[in-house]
């Protein structure tokens, strides 16, 4: 089916789903969990190391039969296809979208016909490993001959949320001499606070920008560069050992002064909320080490060939893709929590965020239709337990239909058996409670629970480069089910332009070169006005 002929809400199924949506309104699913024994067994899955348990969800076995029709009558399966073929399915920039190649096999690559790209990725997972082998072996050192301790990288979007999330989430397996820092903001305080407590002799800084030309980032390796003048004493800074660039565009970076051998690349076809798969992530590899960056790409890549060759039925990333879609546009859910149990993985909520949100916020089909339906959820949260003292209650005494994605790790080698048998107790204890509910037995209104609220729960017996690449994996899948079924291109990002637009016009401003609304000029001469 072309993305022509197909229209969502059109869909026959798409019209049962919403007669069904009435009545599963008033149904419990404690009930459908007690007088279906066998419920808990269909509705879990396992799959690259993850297990899923999607029972405390509102849906029957009518409502999952349907979300799976919508599936087979939509354009999923030949894009997922286009996906892992190299077709150029991010239509408005003409690019194929190649993040699975990146940690697919050689032998895959070939049979999906991608032996023109799998000599460059190899080539690069090679200067990758070259380049974090140096460095965590000492042999990387800095103008004065000391080896490197710290490793800043500036970066912003994806050059930065995988990075930071992926060197936090697995610093179990983290060189114990070297330390990773991440710098995006181009709020001052954050570059000047970080390289405050540094040693230019042993800092390397990584400059991650897929055009070379983010202002953000410009400005804050600017900083970096100015650091490096003042505490060194050294000229042409970036030609020192102490810069590596990253980027698609490796002319911009030479032409910044960065060493050409000291600059590692990838290519358009890798969006930058799906490139720490890419040399992006070499910091990561510095961090935990080359063998663990491979195991992490592993257990994506185990992520890729089950969503590739599971049925619908048994497919983690298509269950938990319906399923999003079930609540968003049938049962009026605005927004989705992920809950991570897990304090390493305190970044997982923000980097899911701009995965879901910058790919699937979108108000237009594939064929240029303004959308009938509602689309990408806002996605929130922040780890538990501290979570429970903070945003709990309103999910279980709110007004809001929020499913939540509860995520925990069986066991933790660097926790104790006491704290994490406690920590998991609750993850699993919020999940029945927001399910159950309870009536107070006093009548007082003010401690009812409504209960009947909807979550999944996603395990891994323990935090490791495999499971951790798994999980990103499922995600992305997740997320590209359901801009299939939407009928919407996941892969631009033009409501990002628009803002860096309109802040260069506003710099263009204070030279009087551009047109501003009174509004937006009123508030920069109040900053001109503060700053003369």
């Amino acid at each position: 089916m072309t993305t022509l002929d197909y229209n969502l809400a059109e869909l026959e199924s798409w019209t049962r789903l919403h007669e069904l949506a009435k009545s599963v309104r008033n149904t419990r699913i404690s009930d459908l969990l007690a007088k279906d024994p066998g419920r808990t067994g269909r509705y879990s899955q396992e799959a690259a190391g993850l297990f899923l348990d999607y029972s405390k969800n509102l849906v029957t076995d009518e409502v999952m039969k349907y979300l799976l029709q919508i599936v087979d009558e939509s354009p999923l399966y030949a894009r997922r296809d286009n996906l892992f073929q190299g077709a150029n399915i991010n239509t408005t920039e003409g690019r194929p979208v190649l993040h699975c190649a990146l940690r697919a096999s050689p032998a895959q690559l070939s049979k999906d016909g991608l032996d023109d790209i799998s000599e460059k990725i190899t080539e690069q997972k090679k200067r990758i490993r070259q380049f974090s082998d140096q460095i965590r072996s000492g042999s990387w050192l800095g103008s004065t001959g000391k080896p490197i301790t710290d490793i800043v990288n500036i970066g912003i979007g994806g050059s930065d949320l995988g990075p930071k999330l992926a060197c936090e989430a697995l610093k179990e397996f983290a060189h114990e001499r070297i330390h990773c820092h991440f710098v995006s903001n181009v709020d001052g305080e954050s570059i000047n606070s970080t390289l405050k407590s540094l040693d230019a002799q042993t800092t390397l800084v990584i400059i991650s920008s897929k055009t070379f030309t983010t202002q953000e980032t410009l400005l804050n390796a600017k900083a970096a560069a100015s650091w490096f003048e003042n505490q060194l004493k050294i000229t042409n800074v970036y030609q020192s050992p102490h810069f590596i660039g990253v980027t698609t565009s490796p002319k911009e970076a030479a032409k910044l002064g960065i060493n050409e051998s000291n600059i590692l690349e990838f290519w358009d076809w890798v969006g930058g909320r799906y490139s720490l798969w890419s040399t992006i992530g070499l910091s990561i590899a510095i961090s935990i080490g080359y063998e663990n960056f491979a195991q992490m790409l592993d257990g994506a890549q185990q992520m890729d060939i089950h969503f590739r060759e599971s049925p619908a039925a048994d497919n983690m990333p298509i269950i938990l893709g319906v399923l999003g879609i079930w609540y968003g546009n049938f049962l009026n859910a605005e927004s989705h929590a992920v809950i991570p149990y897990c304090e390493r993985l305190f970044n997982l909520p923000s980097y899911i965020q701009q995965l879901d949100m910058e790919s699937n916020g979108k108000s237009v089909t594939l064929d240029g239709r303004q959308v009938s339906y509602s689309t990408g959820p806002v996605i929130w949260g922040q780890p538990g337990t501290e979570a429970q003292h903070s945003f709990f209650q309103l999910l279980h005494q709110g007004t809001h239909v929020i499913p939540v994605d509860f995520i925990g790790l069986l066991g933790d080698d660097l926790s104790s058996p006491e704290h994490h048998r406690i920590l998991l107790v609750n993850m699993f204890a919020q999940s029945a409670a927001l399910m159950l509910g309870k009536q107070d037995s006093e009548r007082r209104p003010y401690r009812n629970y409504e209960g009947n609220k909807p979550s999944n729960t996603l395990l891994m017996d323990k935090l490791t480069p495999s499971t951790f690449g798994a999980l990103l994996a499922l995600y992305e899948h997740k997320v590209f089910v359901q801009g299939c079924l939407w009928n919407i291109n996941s892969f631009d990002q033009w409501g990002v332009e628009l803002g860096k637009e309109l802040a260069r016009n506003m710099l263009d401003a204070e030279s009087g070169t551009a047109e501003l609304d009174p509004s937006t000029r009123g508030l920069l001469d109040r900053l001109n006005a503060f700053q003369s």
